[in-house]
């Protein structure tokens, strides 16, 4: 059955003027949305009207039918919106099947073209912007999200994370007063040229992730001080020149246990061979090019003061499947039990999953001079520490506060440390800007390397930290954008090249 358009008169599709005229009829089909998971068809008679405005440049146009037709279209206004719905929400292969369990007819091509024709939202006057980046490939290529502060809503995606973008796309839209980022130098630059009358804000959760990174550094290079001093001390009675040397001898086996790994020879040889390429007066780029290096582990390299500084983390690594068991197996071995066997069953039964030759290899450090060292409790890692003090002390248990108020007490740069970093979660939980000086002035007059580099970095972005730990703004809805990105992009994996990840990310509500 056909249907037609009961209003007579239909304005110009260029000039808008209204006319009677009629200058032909034809018919028209159109794909609706379906009905009872049957598609369906609207077999329409359309009209074509001559335009009477003289000056008008249409001499006849075709007629439409407001929320049915559009000029050249094959689907209704309807069943478009569906499909393209579809094409936001899911990946073109998932939506097409989901499509057809609807009773809708498409292929996930069809998806991707109807996404990509999709016009960018408008973007008005923006007061706060977030910027932040993202990977397209980690460690290969990345872009930057930006996104209206007021309404949590991303704006635009720029293909890199360069100054020159961000200034360029800055430019072209005024108004920003206020730019939140992250510590990142290029977005500072490119504010800078693009927005200088802007204020920018330092991310709160990055000051504390990079002040993080910075106390674990420090910890790792007092980390001989996390071990109970009755640890070190020699037994009492006629044992001690036997205690002694059998820890000697355990610690001489570990010490070559991981000399030899493959990491550590190869750490060895690229120290040695940048030291030798910087005397030679090479530069980072050039030995990075001659040793097919990157640049910045180059840096790193040269930078080293010797090879052991770069071997702190390696030999300070993940512990070992047996590492927890080991003083069980001391006391076991002290009171009689030697049998590797029969300790292999007692430490499978309270949760040792690791192999029966890495048990025979530690207990034959032991046989050699027929006793074990005396089973001390291991000292608390690194990270654990770097965690008791980075946490609120009224989530610490009893346990993890009495051994980090021991820690502090029998190392003064540690002690130090916590007291900088708990000042520093002070000023920044309670927005105490003014304060960053006297911070750093306190920081600086003690001996931490480690905490100078960081407060180095906050004085070269001294403005933006300092908005940062006054202001009430922050990057956290453009951490989230971020993550709903990622969601996104897993589910386009292979097919989602810039322009197609683009739309996906603006016009999804």
């Amino acid at each position: 059955m056909w249907a037609r358009a009961a209003a007579s008169a239909r304005s110009c599709s260029s000039c808008g003027v209204k006319t009677e005229r009629v200058h032909s009829r034809y018919h028209r089909r159109l794909a609706d949305a379906p009905v009872a998971g049957l598609p369906m068809v609207l077999c329409l008679r359309m009209r074509r009207f001559f335009c009477d405005n003289r000056a008008c440049q249409v001499k006849t146009f075709a007629e439409q039918i407001n929320g049915v037709t559009r000029a050249h279209a094959r689907r209704s206004a309807r069943l478009l919106g569906m499909l393209e719905s579809i094409g936001l929400a899911v990946a073109a292969r998932a939506g097409a099947r989901l499509a057809i369990r609807l009773g809708l007819i498409t292929g996930r091509d069809t998806l991707l073209r109807l996404v990509r024709a999709l016009p960018d939202p408008t973007i008005g006057t923006i007061t706060v912007l977030g910027v932040d980046d993202f990977a397209f490939r980690r460690r290969r290529s990345y872009g930057t999200i930006l996104l209206d502060m007021a309404t949590h809503q991303p704006v635009d995606l720029l293909p890199d994370r360069t100054a020159d973008s961000l200034a360029e796309w800055l430019r072209a839209h005024g108004g920003v007063a206020v730019v939140c980022r992250d510590r990142a130098g290029a977005y500072a630059e490119g504010t800078h040229l693009g927005a200088p009358q802007a204020l920018q804000v330092a991310d709160r959760w990055h000051l504390w992730h990079g002040l993080a990174g910075y106390v674990e550094k420090t910890v790792r290079q007092h980390r001989h001080d996390l071990r109970e001093p009755d640890q070190n001390k020699p037994a009492a009675d006629s044992s001690a020149d036997t205690t002694i040397e059998v820890q000697q001898i355990a610690l001489a086996a570990d010490t070559d246990r991981v000399e030899a790994q493959a990491v550590v020879v190869r750490i060895r040889e690229h120290y040695q061979a940048v030291q030798r390429l910087l005397a030679d007066g090479e530069s980072l780029s050039g030995i990075s090019r001659s040793l097919r290096m990157d640049r910045k582990t180059v840096r790193r390299f040269a930078r080293a003061e010797s090879v052991e500084e770069l071997l702190i983390k390696q030999r300070d690594g993940r512990p070992g499947p047996l590492e927890r068991f080991k003083p069980y197996l001391r006391e076991r071995w002290n009171h009689g039990c030697t049998t590797a066997t029969v300790l292999l069953v007692e430490i499978r039964e309270q949760g040792y999953i690791g192999s029966y030759q890495a048990l025979t290899r530690y207990l034959r450090l032991f046989r050699t001079v027929g006793a074990a060292p005396p089973a001390t409790p291991a000292p608390p890692k690194v990270r654990d520490v770097t965690r008791w003090m980075l946490q609120r002390p009224d989530d610490l248990d009893d346990r993890e506060r009495g051994r980090l108020d021991e820690i502090l007490a029998r190392s003064s740069a540690l002690e130090k440390l916590s007291f900088h970093v708990t000042s520093f979660a002070e000023m920044m939980t309670g927005r105490f800007g003014e304060r960053l000086d006297d911070w750093i002035s306190a920081v600086e007059a003690d001996n931490l390397p480690e905490l100078h580099s960081f407060t180095a970095g906050l004085k070269r972005d001294h403005a933006a930290v300092v908005n940062g730990l006054t202001m009430e703004h922050n990057s956290g809805a453009v951490e989230g954008s971020v993550s709903r990105l990622k969601s996104i992009k897993r589910s386009m994996y292979g097919r989602a090249k810039f322009d197609l990840l683009r739309k996906k990310v603006l016009c999804r509500v």
